[in-house]
């Protein structure tokens, strides 16, 4: 199975600039050893499992906890059975239709 996560999270209660909360996130899905991708507005993993999703997300969640009153999260998934690297083949499904490469 392959679950693909995108999502946003920081505090709401921090102030204008959130990056070192947002680090704090990315921090936590890269020592996670998923796959992940950091876009300006959100990131992108992928894990085998919804389980597995969802726990990083908490992971993720509390790691802001500790000292953020209001924290904001959109979340999107796409899951899909018998599949998996998903986020590599979802691109060059892309490209190869495009006969180029897209931007990265």
């Amino acid at each position: 199975m392959s679950v693909l996560v995108e999502f946003a999270m920081f505090p709401t209660d921090k102030g204008e600039s959130v990056s070192s909360y947002v680090s704090r996130v990315i921090d936590v899905i890269d020592r996670s050893g998923f796959e992940y991708k950091l876009t300006p507005m959100g990131s992108v993993f992928e894990t085998e499992s919804m389980e597995d999703a969802l726990n990083l997300l908490n992971e993720c969640y509390k790691t802001l906890d500790k000292d953020c009153n209001r924290v904001y999260a959109t979340v999107k998934f796409d899951i899909r059975k018998n599949r998996s690297n998903r986020m590599k083949q979802k691109i060059e499904s892309i490209e190869s239709k495009l006969k180029k490469e897209v931007k990265k």
